[in-house]
């Protein structure tokens, strides 16, 4: 670009980060709204339609974006994956939108780690996210609170599911993994979306710490402004392959059980509501 419009390189290094700066701070609020309880009910709407699994009111998962070698950075950027990078932490809806991100955690942090130290993880534990109050998910059900899903790398708690662990689980488990993996799959067909439209995200970042976190801050604004406008093809969805990273005052109290919450998600899921013909293929394979 310097060369493109004569200019020098660290000219046009400051003219992409003022327009990223810019692109968060005037598109944020529109594009990644504020989370009222309307909006969590219209999150947990799509999933129950596209999913089948009820009070999800989104998925959450990681992604490493690779950067040069950060100078003076040490190990802190290096991952288990063997490179450099920054964190995002995000979680999705069912349109493949961003509803959350957090951005900038040091490549070492862990996906948990990181949920625990956000912005997120602390509204939610002092109540200051609108989340909907728990509700029965049929007439013979408890009143379950509402959910995020997440994968192994994360922990268990009231409003955070993650599978059951284990190789030989029985049915009930192994359906209840399933059927997490379908609402699960949506924050990494986000990501895979997310890659695919901004190009940058295919190879290493090769400038500052903090200019990287305003490009990426920048794309997820994008990201949702382009999946509201255009929507998208199923192709979208797909990774670029390569280097990145593949009783109810007991369960509604304020020392609810995770485990227990969990295990009426599943029995949920075996009963005749909420049943999908599908789910029992996973216990023949």
């Amino acid at each position: 670009m310097a060369e493109r419009y004569s200019v020098g390189r660290s000219t046009a290094g400051y003219i992409v980060q003022s327009v990223c700066v810019a692109i968060w701070g005037i598109m944020k609020e529109e594009c990644i709204p504020p989370l009222t309880n309307e909006r969590w009910l219209e999150i947990a709407d799509g999933f129950q339609k596209r999913t089948s699994f009820p009070h999800c009111i989104g998925a959450i998962d990681g992604k490493h974006i690779r950067l040069k070698n950060p100078k003076g950075s040490g190990s802190l950027f290096y991952n288990f994956k063997k490179f450099f990078s920054t964190s995002l932490l995000a979680i999705a809806d069912s349109n493949y939108c961003f509803v959350y991100v957090d951005i900038g955690s040091y490549g070492k942090d862990s996906d948990s780690s990181i949920y625990q130290n956000s912005t997120f993880s602390q509204a939610l534990m002092r109540g200051q996210l609108n989340i909907p109050t728990s509700q029965p998910l049929s007439n013979t059900t408890p009143a379950l609170p509402y959910v995020l899903v997440g994968d192994e790398g994360f922990g268990l708690s009231k409003h955070l599911l993650r599978p059951y662990s284990g190789k030989h689980l029985p049915p009930k488990k192994r359906i209840f993994n399933y059927r997490l993996t379908l609402a699960r799959r949506y924050v990494e067909c986000t990501f895979g979306i997310f890659s695919n439209k901004w190009r940058i995200f295919h190879r290493p970042i090769d400038t500052a710490v903090d200019f990287s976190d305003d490009i990426v801050k920048a794309c997820c604004v994008l990201h949702n402004f382009v999946q509201v406008r255009d929507g998208y093809q199923s192709d979208d969805t797909l990774q670029i392959t390569g280097w990145e990273d593949d009783i109810e005052a007991n369960i509604t109290g304020s020392r609810a059980d995770p485990q227990r919450i969990r295990d009426e998600f599943a029995n949920y899921f075996l009963s005749k509501e909420g049943e999908i013909p599908y789910q029992y293929k996973v216990i023949s394979m």
